[in-house]
């Protein structure tokens, strides 16, 4: 990332990732489709309403791990590779804690949280067994998560392709058969989903226990270094806790959501799954541009960081604005996919058209945040997104949902707080000094 034609090495990066992040919106999507098909509505919206709960949990742990990756992008920038087993070292340590902890706290706290969520009683036992066999993988998927950082943080966008290739078949051969063949109902789907995360797990630390390089890892060397675990956490937690806060800002949003009953939770749900393909160009540049970000400004090559924020952020931007475009005319026909209910389809299309041509500034956000947190700016994009992205959009829809009782009017929630946030962002990039501070703070 540090050498060559900038535009490549971000492209070159990031149509890996583009891949491995379709391949999970399949995989998460493969749950909806065959429990909405085969279960019908009622079932899709206890698979729908725990997405945020979901999000909740992983978000907060996966962003602490974004410091695990920007210490060691910056350290391997700057080959320091002695500084590079350590990193690694310590966050696939602090992964497989961390995994477990999920795992117990998701699996006992299901009850209560879906409880303050408002779940409905029809879709209640449903969505609490879902989201209890679900986070029994927590372990599973959080380790999946750390060891694709490290690949991705040393410049490898692959091999989370390939082990994600596998898990994605297996989730999709094992939903099927254990709802449609063997009758296992809503929680054959969530027993799928934590078999092949583990599978995933599995590959892709067997894999950095064999790699030639600084990242390798070495059983006996599993341990938590406290001074590299303060650094990483000082970068991830700010990450983490916006994760988390945002995470709590859907849920109220999926409360209000739930108020309207399971046909809007469903089309709600249904329109959430088509957006995660939006996210897919968003993703992939703006975890390019993290790890170009802290690889440059670990080899000291400011102007190339200044180059590339502005390419990245281009093309990430562009490609979302043409997906929001093709969702804008033809959500009804994707959306056919999760449920072929007429009530359903009316919601999730009007969602659809409400946000879809917003998705540009959604974009904006998400790569100008990457952009900092790849300089170890992390707190920014935190305060930035919890005022905008939570605290503006409760303070909304709490309002104006009770003047203009409709579930539109959550709709255009997403728009007013991405315009609020993009325009922050980029007054931060002209005005801020986060490339010279970041210089300071190497990691």
């Amino acid at each position: 990332m540090t050498q060559g034609s900038i535009t490549k090495n971000l492209i070159m990066f990031a149509i890996p990732v583009f891949f491995g992040q379709l391949l999970q919106q399949l995989y998460n999507v493969v749950d909806s489709v065959v429990v909405g098909n085969v279960l019908g509505k009622e079932a899709l919206a206890a698979v729908s309403t725990t997405g945020s709960l979901i999000f909740l949990m992983v978000g907060f742990i996966n962003g602490l791990f974004m410091g695990n990756s920007v210490i060691i992008g910056k350290r391997y920038g700057a080959g320091d590779y002695d500084g590079v087993a350590v990193a690694t070292h310590t966050g696939i340590t602090f992964a497989i804690i961390m995994g477990l902890f999920m795992s117990v706290f998701g699996y006992f706290f299901t009850p209560k949280l879906l409880g303050w969520m408002g779940t409905p009683a029809d879709v209640m036992p449903r969505s609490t067994l879902y989201f209890k066999i679900y986070f029994l993988g927590g372990l599973g998927n959080i380790l999946y998560s750390a060891c694709c950082g490290v690949f991705q943080a040393v410049g490898d966008s692959r091999r989370p392709l390939y082990y994600l290739i596998v898990s994605t078949i297996l989730n999709t051969v094992l939903d099927i058969a254990f709802v449609k063949f063997l009758g296992f109902g809503i929680g054959g789907a969530a027993l799928a989903t934590i078999i092949a995360q583990f599978v995933s797990a599995i590959l892709a630390f067997s894999k950095l226990a064999r790699v030639e390089g600084p990242h390798r890892i070495y059983l006996k060397k599993l341990r938590i270094h406290g001074d590299t675990l303060k650094k990483e956490l000082m970068i991830g937690f700010p990450t983490g806790i916006q994760n988390s806060v945002i995470a709590i800002g859907n849920v109220v949003v999926q409360s209000n959501i739930n108020a309207f009953g399971s046909v809007a939770m469903a089309g709600c749900g249904s329109y959430f799954k088509l957006e995660g393909f939006v996210f897919l160009p968003i993703t992939c540049m703006c975890m390019a541009l993290t790890t170009f970000v802290s690889q440059n400004i670990g080899a000291g090559k400011i102007d190339r960081v200044k180059k590339g924020s502005v390419i990245g952020s281009i093309i990430g931007v562009t490609c979302a604005e043409v997906i929001g475009v093709i969702c804008f005319f033809f959500a009804p026909v994707f959306l056919r996919i999760f449920s072929s209910d007429p009530e359903v389809l009316l919601i999730g299309s009007t969602q659809a058209k409400t946000e879809s041509l917003f998705f540009c500034l959604l974009a904006l956000s998400h790569c100008l945040a990457g952009i900092y947190r790849g300089a170890g700016k992390t707190t920014i994009p935190m305060i930035v997104m919890l005022s905008s992205w939570c605290l503006l959009r409760i303070t909304y829809i709490t309002i104006i949902v009770r003047i203009i009782p409709v579930v539109n009017v959550i709709f255009w929630a997403y728009p007013l707080t991405w315009s609020v946030s993009s325009i922050i962002f980029v007054i931060y990039y002209f005005k801020g000094n986060w490339m010279i501070i970041s210089t300071e703070r190497n990691g």
